[in-house]
């Protein structure tokens, strides 16, 4: 189902058209093109079961057959309501991620809907048009919406009769209800399941079935041919499962639909994992027995009032994170762990507050991660999606989520909370689910814990030395449990250290909220012992920023980015002697303008190739869309004596000073094979592992079919596919810096 343009009722239409198949009892599937979480949901409400999203640029061209044929299984009839125009495309190239390359790839028939209450020949020349227009792509035939009277209906079916094009049906003004909730909802009268919703469902599915052509409409789906290549199947993506017991993850949602697209809680439960819902809105406590948090980028910004009034959540979800336990966060999550959204407080697991600004940032992303965390290796790069009017301050903490492109670096690491305001589909990236359940599975990180950090192999891998990495101790310090709070640091019989044995109720205050705490940029003191052995009052210095312990990017007991005490923990540090990625030259800083772009194969590391799409790979150029590639290499240690720089810092030239480290006088060049006290000497060559499991290359990028690409570089990013979200006077944004030009967009 597609139109000309947005604002046509093809939304209205396909939820009505699913409505009127499932209340004939014929088993339906509904799907949305591109990243929209809204339009998915009350297509998936009026089919019955889960709707899914089919965007090429997210998740990889390569996929979107497979995961289409994953998500109809069972069904008999599909409707796959299209983005904006057929032939529009949210970053200028259709031919990529348009809704006429998804109908291509599926090789399924278009129904073109039009919106003709001021149309009447002149409808010829348009459909003709866009039929005419690609030759991949078939147009079945036409939908009539707002007509005027029986007179204009008659002009416009001998229109089309003049070209050959069949009418399947025609809806007057009036017929099609204004019935859908306003956009502000987003998905939360779906995931609550509201009268209002079902109501809406109801009524346009009424309208539907009494204006078109079912019997055609089926003999119209039912010519298409049988999708090509085998199915996407989430046990196959995940992998095996190298855990016996299966860690609790709770999934942020409602019992009608998660805040995620439906694939995350799939992989995850392929990766190991038992899922649970936990509504931000509703509930006052994590669900017993939580080891892991996703709050996916579907949770809607206009429920800031709500979000703060849930302080038991808050408080639970902040302690949680303090505990150690893995978070991650998207989109509007951001704001919500931080302190305060609109002025009304938030979780405060992250010393950032956030305000609803009156333009729309909108568009695709190509991230990188530039340190380890729990979602990813650093290096590693995924296709995401910013929809959002929330501006945060600061920007990033100082250990930044991703950087990009023409953006500064965005988001917040600490500990194993990973938040951003960038979206991502799963499906293009499996490992993800994987790093998580390994990191639920392992317990909570941060100062004081024995387990190894997210994605790190507990014992040396093959190959590569048992001496731990800069900053991180060869065990726990003295007189620190390593079992979730509240319990023993032994674990019951059979049960790995940390484990929650089933049925124990997760650890979670039951007061309305949480003791004032110290807070920092990426997230709040612990009440730990002093770092680097000194009161939090003393100033520190890292490299590239003077910062208090309380307002570093660190927590309490742990060192500030730069210095080489325990806990500090350089994420990706490599061997001496290795180049950060995207540069060419040693002593550049991880966060220069060509990083998020060129590669440069260091010492001792592998380099050339692009990565494939989706996969760990150790290509050095751009990764193809929706996939997880490192680039050529770790941010870390570059050349003997380099300090890793923080994100506000300079680069440092070999054999710089580092500047006041506590543990060298200021002045004091570092020499290679130097001790870093109090840790162990690093020696050349010594490499922190990147991720959980090797490196391997997935595949390449498959070229899309239908019309191919016209030689022109990408356009800007465009509103979301008609998302309707109020723009203001500046209109929506393509970055995150500067306003871009006017678009249309719609409810």
């Amino acid at each position: 189902m597609s139109a000309p343009s947005s604002g046509h009722g093809k939304t209205a239409i396909a939820v009505g058209l699913l409505a009127a198949l499932s209340g004939r009892g014929i088993p339906t599937a509904g799907f949305k093109v591109g990243p929209d979480h809204t339009d998915a949901a009350y297509l998936g409400l009026a089919a019955g079961r889960p709707g899914r999203n089919l965007d090429p640029r997210l998740v990889g061209a390569q996929r979107v057959a497979p995961l289409f044929a994953h998500g109809a299984s069972g069904a008999q009839v599909t409707v796959i309501e299209g983005a904006m125009g057929l032939f529009d495309s949210l970053t200028g190239q259709p031919e990529v991620d348009g809704t006429a390359s998804v109908a291509a790839a599926l090789r399924a028939p278009v129904v073109l809907v039009v919106d003709v209450a001021a149309m009447g020949h002149s409808l010829a020349a348009l459909v003709h048009g866009f039929r005419m227009f690609d030759e991949m792509v078939h147009l079945g035939g036409v939908i009539l919406n707002r007509v005027a009277s029986e007179r204009h209906e008659q002009m416009l079916r001998s229109a089309m009769d003049d070209i050959g094009m069949p009418v399947l049906g025609a809806l007057h003004r009036g017929d099609l209800p204004n019935v859908l909730p306003a956009r502000s909802h987003g998905l939360v009268p779906v995931a609550h399941r509201t009268v209002e919703a079902g109501r809406a469902v109801r009524r346009l599915g009424e309208a539907v079935a009494g204006a078109l052509d079912m019997e055609r409409l089926m003999a119209l789906a039912a010519s298409a041919p049988p999708i090509p290549g085998p199915l996407w199947t989430p046990a196959e993506a995940a992998g095996d499962v190298p855990f016996d017991q299966r860690p609790l993850i709770a999934l942020a949602g409602g019992q009608g639909a998660p805040y995620t697209y439906v694939e995350t809680a799939e992989l995850l439960t392929a990766a190991g994992a038992d899922v649970a819902v936990v509504d931000p809105l509703r509930d006052e406590a994590l669900p017993p027995g939580t080891r892991g948090l996703v709050v996916g980028a579907g949770l809607p910004e206009g429920y800031a009032e709500e979000l703060s009034a849930n302080r038991r959540l808050c408080a639970a979800v902040a302690q949680f994170a303090r505990d150690g336990w893995p978070v991650v966060a998207e989109g509007v999550a951001l704001p919500w762990l931080g302190r305060e959204l609109d002025g009304r407080p938030m979780c405060g697991v992250l010393d950032a507050t956030a305000t609803t600004g009156e333009q729309t940032v909108a568009g695709y992303r190509e991230a990188t991660a530039p340190g380890m965390s729990v979602l990813a290796p650093a290096g590693a790069r995924i296709t995401g999606y910013k929809q959002h009017r929330a501006v945060v301050t600061p920007r990033s903490g100082a250990n930044p989520a991703w950087t990009w492109s023409g953006g500064n670096p965005e988001g917040f690491v600490w500990r194993q909370v990973h938040a951003s305001q960038l979206g991502l589909h799963w499906a293009a990236a499996p490992e993800i689910a994987r790093r998580l359940v390994a990191a639920a599975h392992a317990g909570p990180q941060g100062p004081g814990s024995s387990h190894p950090a997210a994605g790190m192999p507990s014992a040396p891998t093959q190959g590569m030395p048992s001496v731990p990495p800069p900053g991180m101790p060869s065990g726990p310090p003295q007189g620190v449990p390593s079992g979730p709070q509240g319990m023993p640091a032994g674990s019951p019989s059979g049960m790995p250290p940390g484990m929650v044995p089933a049925g124990h109720p997760a650890m979670v205050p039951a007061g309305a909220g949480l003791p004032p705490v110290q807070g920092s940029p990426s997230g709040p003191g612990t009440g730990g012992p002093p770092a680097q052995g000194v009161p939090d009052t003393v100033v520190l210095t890292t490299s590239g920023q003077v910062s208090s312990s309380a307002a570093s990017g660190m927590p309490h007991g742990m060192n500030h980015p730069g210095h080489n005490g325990p806990g500090s923990g350089l994420p990706g540090a490599d061997a001496y002697g290795q180049d950060f990625p995207g540069h060419d030259a040693p002593g550049q800083g991880a966060f220069g303008p060509d990083f998020p772009e060129r590669g440069a194969s260091g010492p001792g590391q592998s380099g050339g190739g692009q990565s494939g799409p989706g996969g760990f790979g150790p290509g050095s150029g751009q990764s193809g869309p929706g996939g997880f590639g490192p680039g050529s290499g770790l941010p870390g240690h570059g050349v003997p004596g380099q300090g890793m720089p923080t994100n506000s810092g300079p680069a440092m030239s070999p054999g710089q000073a580092m500047p006041l480290n506590p543990a060298m006088s200021p002045g004091q060049p570092m020499s290679p094979g130097q001790p870093m006290s109090p840790g162990q000497p690093m020696s050349p060559g010594q490499a922190m592992p990147p991720s959980a499991g090797p490196i391997v290359l997935q595949g390449q990028v498959l070229p899309p079919l239908g019309r191919q690409g016209n030689g022109r570089p990408p356009g800007p990013d465009m509103p979301g596919p008609d998302h309707g979200m109020p723009t203001g006077p500046g209109g929506p944004t393509h970055s995150d810096d500067h306003p871009a030009p006017d678009f249309p967009v719609h409810s």
